[in-house]
């Protein structure tokens, strides 16, 4: 028999893979509508031609919620162990795990250290990323609850009491001033030029890095979680049943885009070609073209943050105590 030559056998593997059916299925219980392979570069490097799944879990703190890439590692806020766990990205080998306050809620990376919301002893941690080593410990006013990085500064939301965002200054965890917002919310994203907070009354707040109001902008009612897509702002209303997920153009916050997905939108993550959005016992893919839902994806436990680290997307499985990787 004649051997398949290289370029043949791409072209087999590649008809297979698109015949194969997902592992998943939408809110309302049937099989979503197959769809082209991913097409991020990374995921093609790794031969992963077939469509999202979960390809699998792993053990960390109790109510994970929070999560983040800091190039190399994924860290997750354990909510209800005082912790953060940090796993190796590429096989989710656990490197550590590391006391922080009451209530971790969030984590952001700096480059070189993790800070991590405490939600329950206001206040934010930071750990040196390479060993978990503790750095410092700051004070913050309220219940300190989402987390960004601008390059120099970290800001944290308050979700709890006065409608204020703080500004520490990343070098040494320095105040350098709190800026009053539309209400108390939960997400806080930075796009490049901007600090984006979501805002309990149904709208989002755009900062400027000095702290001046830049714009309140109308969402669904119950805004929580937000990505940045290189142009546009994600956010997820955490609404039971009727959650959607908003578009809004970054450079004027125009609403570009409304979805609704359904049951209670919490995290938004972008992966360099959709956006994904989890649902208590669900992820939901979105076309950022146009906002347009193309898939759910079950999961095995009640879902919290997410985050991509290039490859792969990974959610804290708040439920199950564990982070699920697709």
């Amino acid at each position: 028999m004649k051997p398949i030559g290289s370029a043949a056998l791409l072209l087999l593997l590649l008809s297979v893979a698109s015949t194969t059916p997902l592992l998943a299925q939408n809110a309302g219980g049937s099989a979503p509508a197959p769809s082209p392979a991913a097409s991020n570069p990374l995921k093609i490097a790794l031969l992963k031609w077939y469509d999202v799944n979960i390809t699998t879990s792993f053990t960390v703190g109790t109510q994970p919620r929070g999560v983040c890439f800091d190039g190399a590692n994924i860290w997750v806020a354990n909510y209800g162990s005082g912790t953060v766990t940090k796993l190796q990205a590429n096989d989710g080998t656990v490197l550590g795990t590391y006391n922080v306050g009451h209530a971790p809620a969030n984590i952001a990376f700096d480059g070189a250290n993790v800070w991590v919301t405490n939600y329950g002893s206001a206040s934010v941690t930071e750990l040196r990323a390479s060993d978990g080593t503790l750095v410092g410990t700051f004070a913050i006013s309220g219940q300190p609850f989402g987390i960004a990085f601008d390059g120099a500064n970290i800001w944290v939301g308050n979700a709890g009491g006065s409608a204020i965002v703080t500004k520490l200054r990343a070098s040494d965890g320095k105040n350098l001033g709190t800026f009053a917002v539309n209400s108390v919310g939960y997400g806080l994203i930075f796009d490049g030029t901007y600090i984006w907070t979501t805002n309990g009354v149904g709208t989002v707040t755009r900062l400027k890095q000095d702290g001046s109001n830049a714009g309140v902008f109308n969402v669904s009612q119950n805004p929580y979680g937000m990505a940045f897509d290189g142009s546009n702002i994600w956010v997820a209303d955490l609404t039971n049943s009727q959650g959607s997920v908003t578009k809004l153009r970054a450079s004027d916050g125009t609403v570009l885009a409304t979805t609704t997905i359904g049951g209670a939108p919490y995290g938004v993550a972008f992966d360099g070609s959709s956006v994904w959005v989890t649902i208590g016992f669900w992820v939901a893919q979105v076309r950022p073209s146009d906002g347009k839902l193309l898939r759910t994806v079950q999961l095995s436990s009640g879902s919290a943050g997410i985050a991509f680290d290039g490859a792969n997307i990974w959610i804290a499985g708040y439920d199950g105590g564990d982070v699920l990787k697709m």
